[in-house]
This record gives C-alpha cells, sequence and structure tokens, in this order.
C-alpha cells in the first residue's frame, strides 16, 4: 500500500492519550504516529481515517480544520465487548486539488476493501462521497448508498461538483454502478420539488426526519442493503452541537444519530461508513464528542454482526408466499435473527442488474402489510428499477 498520503495522528493527541486509563479506547488502537509509523493491518478489521478536504463546501472560505479535538473525545471513551481489531490511519491532507485528494482517498480505499477492512471516514465535505462510491468500481458490479441527510444533494450534474451536488455525478459519470441511493431524514423544506419528484423518478427511496424520528427501527432494512453509508452532520438539530455546526432547529437527536449509526454498523453489507460537514471550533467538545460517539456506536454494531442470510440451507430460514393481486410475493425469515427478506424476481428479456440482489431486506411489517393486499414500496421500487 502506498503510505505517502497518510499523515500520522499528532504528538499532541498521542500525548494526550498516554494519559487515559489502559481500559480506553485509545490505548487499544494501533495508531499511525510520526515514530512508529503506520500500524500493521493484520487482522485489523475497522480503519479510522481522517481527510482534511473541504474545498467543495459550497460555502468554503479558505478555513482549515484538525481532528485533533474529535480523537481526543473517541480516544477517551471505553470500548465495549468488541474482539475487533481496530487502526487509526491517521489523515489524507489536501492535495494540492481537490481532485489530488480524490485520488488519495480512492486510493486508499480501495487498498483497504481490498483488504476487507472496514473504513470510518471523517470530512471533510460530503462531495468525498464521490470517490468512496469510485473506490468501489472494481470491487462491486452494483452499489447501494445511504445517505443520513436533510438534503438529497442531486444538484446540477452539468456544474462542477460540491457537497451538496455530488449524487448527480455518482448517478450521471460512467461506469455506472450505483443501483440503490436512499436518503434518510431529509427534510422538505431544503429540497425543491423538482428533485422529490426525481428521487422518485428514480425510484430511489426517501424517509422523512418526522418518518424516521416516529420509527427509527424502518432504517435497519434500509442500512441492510447498503454498501455504502454517507452521514451528513446537517442532519443533526442545532441544539445538539456547538455554534459553528449549527444549521436547523430540526434534526435528529443524539440517541437517533447513534441509533441510526448503530444499523449501519450491524449490516453485513455496509463496507465503509462517512461522517462528513465536521466544522471544528472553539467550543467544539460537544460536537467532537457527539461525533465519537456515532463512531463508537458503529464499531458497536460491526462488532454485533450476525450472519443470518444464507438461503442456501432450508433449516436457516422459514419462507412464506403471499399472493397480492397477481403478484406472489416470497418473504423469507431468519431463523438466527427473526430478521425478513423478501425475493425480487428476475425478469426476462431484460438487462438484469439484480443478479445480487435477488433479496430484498425488509421488515416483519411488510408481510402483514402484504398478507392485507397491499404490495410493500421496498418492493414495488426494487421491481421498477430492474425493469429499466
Amino acid at each position: 500500500m502506498n503510505f505517502n498520503f497518510l499523515s500520522p495522528v499528532s504528538d499532541a493527541v498521542l500525548a494526550h492519550n498516554e494519559l487515559l486509563s489502559e481500559q480506553a479506547l485509545g490505548r487499544k488502537v494501533r495508531i499511525h504516529s510520526k515514530q512508529l509509523g503506520v500500524p500493521d493491518l493484520d487482522g485489523v478489521k475497522i480503519a479510522i481515517l481522517g481527510v482534511l478536504e473541504n474545498r467543495n463546501d459550497v460555502n468554503y472560505i479558505g478555513e482549515d480544520f484538525s481532528f485533533d479535538t474529535l480523537r481526543v473525545s473517541l480516544y477517551g471513551l471505553f470500548p465495549g465487548n468488541w474482539d475487533t481489531q481496530i487502526a487509526d490511519l491517521g489523515d489524507i491532507l489536501k492535495g494540492e486539488t481537490v481532485e489530488d485528494t480524490y485520488f488519495a482517498l480512492r486510493t486508499t480505499l480501495s487498498v483497504l476493501l481490498e483488504k476487507k477492512i472496514i473504513p470510518i471516514i471523517l470530512g471533510g465535505s460530503q462531495d468525498l462521497t464521490y470517490p468512496n462510491y469510485r473506490a468501489y468500481d472494481t470491487f462491486a458490479p452494483m452499489v447501494n448508498i445511504v445517505n443520513v441527510d436533510s438534503n438529497f444533494d442531486l444538484g446540477d450534474s452539468n456544474q462542477e461538483i460540491k457537497n451538496n451536488s455530488y449524487l448527480g455525478k455518482i448517478i450521471l459519470e460512467k461506469p455506472y454502478n450505483l443501483f440503490n441511493y436512499s436518503t434518510i431524514g431529509y427534510q422538505t423544506y431544503f429540497n425543491s420539488q423538482e428533485e422529490i419528484d426525481l428521487m422518485e423518478k428514480l425510484y430511489f427511496e426517501a424517509y422523512r426526519l418526522g418518518e424516521i424520528s416516529k420509527s427509527i427501527h424502518l432504517v435497519e432494512p434500509v442500512m441492510r442493503d447498503a454498501h455504502i453509508v454517507s452521514m451528513d452532520l446537517k442532519c443533526v438539530r442545532a441544539s445538539e452541537v456547538s455554534s459553528k455546526q449549527k444549521h436547523s432547529p430540526n434534526g435528529f437527536d443524539g440517541k437517533e444519530i447513534c441509533a441510526i449509526a448503530r444499523y449501519a454498523g450491524i449490516s453485513n453489507k455496509v463496507s465503509s461508513f462517512g461522517v462528513y460537514e465536521y466544522r471544528a471550533s472553539k467550543d467544539d467538545s460537544v460536537t467532537a464528542m457527539l461525533v465519537a460517539q456515532i463512531v463508537w456506536y458503529f464499531i458497536e454494531g460491526v462488532n454485533c454482526r450476525i450472519k443470518d442470510d444464507d438461503f442456501k440451507v432450508d433449516s436457516n430460514y422459514q419462507k412464506y408466499n403471499v399472493l397480492v393481486e397477481d403478484e406472489e410475493l416470497i418473504f423469507y425469515k431468519s431463523v438466527k435473527t427473526g430478521r425478513w427478506w423478501i425475493e425480487i424476481p428476475f425478469l426476462p428479456n431484460v438487462n438484469n442488474k439484480l443478479k445480487k440482489h435477488t433479496l430484498l431486506p425488509c421488515m416483519y411489517e411488510d408481510y402483514v402489510e402484504a398478507s392485507h393486499g397491499k404490495i410493500p414500496e421496498r418492493w414495488y421500487k426494487a421491481y421498477k428499477k430492474n425493469s429499466f
């Protein structure tokens, strides 16, 4: 691996780490330091990676930032009953151009993905999701992205990429590897009607803030089908963060955003997780601690993963057939975890994108709805998308 892109964790953070309890997370992480260099990645399951790039933020005015306060907060937390080895690879510094930073991030992530190490990316502006997605070009023929955000970030793909318009580039630039895109926690007044209509037209999934706050468990099947999870801190309500981070009086509270991170961690499919739009400031400790706890809950989720999606052995699942109108819907329930899936039928004479997506995660409620004659919306959207 080319480690030239990686800058070590600062001496100030390492000095603080030495004062922590032996039981603290920071004392158990393999850390990239100036003295010892990049740690050995053998046996590492999760790698933390900061990216100090924010020049494509639409509000960029030349400010620099660091993750020192955030790392101090994270290192000071106590790990759960984890058996997962974690490394902190330090930071990718700003390149001469933003494209240089993208290249460095994409290259680093490609190596981590190849080693089956889950990167936790700390940003920086959310357009970094684009090189994160491009790192999958040689690994996955079809990629699902979940964006936890108040905005869809569709934007105008003809314009230069920005933190509020990276999705347009992902959708329209070759190679076309995006299969599904879901937004969790969008707020209608931050999104134009044209964008809302386009999300519908593309059969992408969008869950409003109120919908998720009312039923946080709706997030679980969406995350179970995701490869990339990108979290924008602007989706957190202003009362939960420090002054420079405040965006909207409405948004997720700390408990909700941590629950969402844990759902992402539990998913067997999620192989990269990013938290973006972090803005360090002098009164930064609250936001830094919130991000640290988000990362903690994601790691906790990874430690709780259970392999329950092997449907080759009949004893692993229960199968339910439901007739709705002219469609026979086939549901599967894992005996091990009680989680549900619904089968997406292959369509003859269609260029089928779903070769590895024949089973779609769903909820027990979807089975109940189907039993009462209603086709689940997630099934309908996946079916229609496969008909293109």
